[in-house]
């Protein structure tokens, strides 16, 4: 037999894991993703926000975001970047518009922390096991019980300018239950 017939999926298998998906609780999918009204990014008003706030305490605000998640059965959304960062301001942007807004409100507990240029706050992704930031804005998802849940897709935004509203709507989407 060659290798390349064990690579082509039967349809045993197809169907097996046909089967495996339908067959989870609907607890464990993700939630339905917001249709987002602007087709462009190029939409959003400006000027686009500042998200980041230079004084702030970033341990007490994730202290905070992660109390409130957790009376509220939420996740916690915590955006490491800068207020240099075009992506970051991009994503501030959108999460504010009122399609999104509210899926946001809804599922996360959203926590904007300042990491400068790669020098300050780096204990907050630590935390997580991320040593290394590979751009920003980096997004960590964590659950209520502080378990980080996104560990592949943390640096996914890294380009969010030269992505669509919908395909940031659907990032987001991606975790809640």
């Amino acid at each position: 037999m060659t290798l390349a017939k064990f690579a082509r999926p039967s349809f045993v298998r197809v169907f097996a894991l046909a089967a495996l998906v339908l067959a989870a609780p609907i607890s464990a999918q993700a939630a339905k993703s917001p249709t987002v009204r602007l087709q462009s990014l190029a939409e959003l008003p400006t000027p686009l926000p500042y998200p980041y706030d230079e004084k702030a305490d970033a341990e007490a605000d994730v202290a905070k975001a992660i109390k409130t998640a957790k009376a509220k059965h939420k996740l916690v959304l915590i955006d490491l970047g800068g207020n240099w960062c075009g992506d970051c301001r991009v994503f501030a942007g959108m999460i504010e518009q009122p399609d999104l807004k509210a899926f946001v409100d809804k599922h996360y507990q959203v926590v904007a922390v300042n990491v400068g240029r790669y020098d300050h706050n780096m204990q907050i992704p630590a935390r997580y096991g991320i040593d290394k930031l590979n751009g920003v804005p980096t997004f960590l998802v964590v659950d209520t019980k502080g378990k980080l849940v996104n560990p592949d897709a943390l640096f996914a935004l890294t380009d969010a300018r030269h992505m669509t509203p919908q395909s940031l709507a659907d990032w987001l989407a991606q975790w809640p239950k």
